[in-house]
């Protein structure tokens, strides 16, 4: 999938995701889902957050500070197929699942906001990058820019579906 294409589908899935707070309650959205785990809350706290610190790693493969590194054959089928393996549910790592907490509403959307900006100031530099220059995710390895945001589409696209299990719970 070419570059273009990969950052369209990443505003419009973050166009999704300010949508879905346009139907979340302020009630609902702070507290636990029937199903239990994350609240909406910490669902926007945590995408968004980690997609924020996936375009610093982004960024630093542009600036030439990453290393020469393999990416591990499972990682390729990942970002071609285009989405976690099925079949099991994913912790995030301690270190980032620390950093997730309860925030509000305006907080959400100013997380989207953010994201977005930051994502259109660095797009235009990606034609430049160097395929090479990797910089490494805290489970999958080492990525290159493109990788990158290919992963960031992945993630968010993941938790857009958790967002609907959230949803479908308070209709049971």
């Amino acid at each position: 999938m070419g570059t273009e294409k990969i950052y369209q589908s990443v505003l419009k899935i973050a166009e999704a995701y300010r949508q879905a707070l346009d139907r979340i309650g302020a009630v609902n959205f702070q507290t636990e889902p029937p199903i239990g785990g994350w609240s909406y809350s910490e669902v926007y706290s945590h995408i968004f957050d980690s997609s924020l610190l996936s375009l610093m790693a982004l960024n630093n493969c542009l600036m030439g500070e990453g290393k020469k590194k393999p990416t591990a054959f499972v990682v390729k089928v990942i970002l071609f197929f285009g989405s976690l393996p099925p079949g099991r549910k994913y912790k995030a790592p301690s270190k980032i699942a620390s950093r997730v907490k309860r925030i509000s509403i305006a907080a959400a959307q100013q997380f989207i906001t953010d994201f977005e900006l930051q994502l259109m100031q660095i797009y235009p530099k990606m034609k430049d990058s160097d395929p090479n220059i990797k910089v490494k995710h805290p489970v999958i390895g080492y990525l290159n820019a493109k990788q990158w945001l290919r992963f960031i589409e992945i993630h968010l696209n993941h938790h857009l579906k958790q967002l609907k299990r959230i949803e479908n719970s308070y209709k049971q």
